[in-house]
């Protein structure tokens, strides 16, 4: 199975998304889903490494192996260096998975590379990887934790842009490097007003301490054995996406575009109680005033739909219409998916299919709040994504970043004069987040950019700390245990009032 996997990988398909088909349709729980897991997303995560060591074994460049056969190899590397499997059985398997699927002839190969590669242990193979390298440089940090040279490059960027310290002072470089290459613990969203955590508790899953509408399989199993999770009522997710959107969705209810925060489904408290210590200059005389029923919002990126089945939950109790947009139709039915359960408990929920770029045109000035969850690089989502690191490359960031700042112009477009926006990436990238931010905020004199830290808050009510430098949000893998999310609110200001400003 992990092999097939591996394969679809190599076709295209996300680790996230096929390997759970592939545990579901096998009928593989426990230690056996757990032991096929570790070797399919350790010998994706790590192939900047084990390519490099097959490549001695082979005596030729891993780019003159058949794909297949690579594949093979990678996940032997991982047995015989990653994993505690006995050398022997590691290389027997590999060999006789081989002889079955690709031919007598490939085994052979396999068996003498794979003996190679087991003739030396993990830090004997880093100390000849690392042979006249810098110590301590981006080089070798790639090797040492296999991440793109230029990914690391990146990376040390985004955490001195972000946290405006240099990104070497607390092994902060490194422990993020760590972080990615760390299996990361499913998270479960309990979404509002169609679950809550204790069902989830109940299941056997662990109160977060950071999302208040989160749980977390600490224990690892299939999602999909908990009831909730079957019928869309909860579903997977990033704390760190739960939490930039119940940000949105709480800056939202202090500008007046609804009508209240969501509450847990057991009347309990609103999910963010009204902060009467922040200062009063995220409002303004521009601001929706009068009953905000009939809010609209706008889901401008929904696909694969998360944020927007959060969403969809919440504009419930809320009163507003979400109308979710998606470029790609198959993503657009992974909403309709999403969303369902919400529809079926009373949402108003409107699914299309278009492109972001142009909605601004032709709904201008129509909704109250706008989610903008960009395409990006994803490069904030490594842990659960392994295999974007090497699907990406610095001439990407180029491409997404114009592509992001003309979502951004649809999305300003297509915003209330007095309504919000939530820019949201998983990636941490500067050109990705920041500046593309600054360059909107200079283009758009009607746009102001608010404190978005406030509206993050912790399971427990609290302000979450070390977001980096304000008025942007900035989480990360290795502090806060999640995606590295980049929010920002924007607000959207009147003529008038943009005018009587500027």
């Amino acid at each position: 199975m992990a092999f097939e996997v591996m394969r679809a990988i190599d076709d295209g398909a996300y680790a996230n998304l096929e390997l759970p088909r592939a545990l579901r349709r096998a009928g593989l729980t426990g230690r056996d889903a757990a032991f096929v897991t570790e070797l399919v997303y350790g010998a994706t995560r790590l192939r900047g490494r084990y390519d490099p060591i097959i490549g001695r074994g082979a005596g030729r460049d891993v780019t003159d192996i058949d794909p297949e056969v690579l594949d093979v190899l990678r996940l032997g590397a991982h047995q015989l260096l990653g994993m505690r499997v006995d050398s022997y059985a590691a290389v027997d398997s590999s060999v006789a998975l081989t002889r079955e699927l690709l031919g007598t002839g490939r085994a052979g190969f396999v068996n003498a590379v794979l003996r190679r590669v087991s003739e030396k242990d993990p830090q004997q193979w880093r100390d000849i990887l690392l042979k006249g390298v810098e110590p301590g440089s981006d080089e070798a940090l790639a090797v040492s934790h296999s991440h793109p040279a230029w990914v690391v490059r990146a990376l040390r960027a985004a955490l001195e842009a972000h946290l405006g310290e240099d990104a070497d002072s607390g092994g902060g470089i490194e422990a993020l490097l760590e972080a990615d290459n760390a299996p990361a613990t499913v998270a479960l969203v309990a979404r509002p007003g169609l679950a809550d955590v204790e069902e989830l508790v109940a299941a056997g899953a662990t109160r977060s301490q950071l999302s208040p509408i989160a749980a977390l399989l600490e224990s690892g199993g299939d999602p999909g054995r908990i009831a909730a999770v079957r019928s869309s009522r909860a579903a997977v997710q990033d704390e760190g996406s739960q939490l930039v959107a119940l940000a949105a969705l709480a800056a939202a209810a202090e500008n007046g575009t609804v009508e209240a925060r969501p509450t847990e489904p057991d009347g309990g408290q609103p999910l963010h109680e009204p902060d009467n210590d922040r200062p009063d200059e995220h409002r303004g005389d521009d601001e929706p005033t009068g009953e905000p029923e009939g809010a609209r919002w706008l889901d401008l990126c929904a696909g694969p739909g998360g944020k927007a089945a959060l969403l969809a939950a919440a504009s419930i109790g809320a009163g507003a219409t979400l109308f979710a947009n998606d470029a790609s139709e198959h993503r657009t039915r992974l909403v309709d998916q999403a969303v369902g359960a919400a529809i079926d408990a009373g949402a108003d929920v409107f699914v299309g299919t278009g492109d972001g770029r142009e909605i601004g045109e032709q709904e201008p000035d129509s909704f109250d709040l706008v989610l903008l969850d960009s395409p990006c690089t994803g490069l904030g989502a490594l842990r659960r994504r392994p295999e974007a690191r090497w699907r990406r490359s610095p001439e990407d960031v180029g491409s997404l970043s114009q592509l992001q700042g003309e979502l951004l112009d649809s999305a300003v477009a297509a915003t209330k004069p007095g309504g919000l926006i939530a820019y949201i990436t998983c990636s941490p990238h500067p050109a990705e987040t920041r500046f593309v931010v600054a360059d909107a905020v200079a283009r758009h004199e009607n746009l102001e950019a608010l404190d978005a830290q406030p509206y993050v808050r912790d399971a427990s009510g609290q302000p979450v700390s070390d977001l980096g430098q304000a008025p942007y949000v900035q989480l990360w893998p290795h502090r806060h245990g999640t995606d590295a999310m980049f929010l920002a609110l924007l607000r959207k200001r009147s003529a008038a009032t943009a005018s009587a400003t500027s």
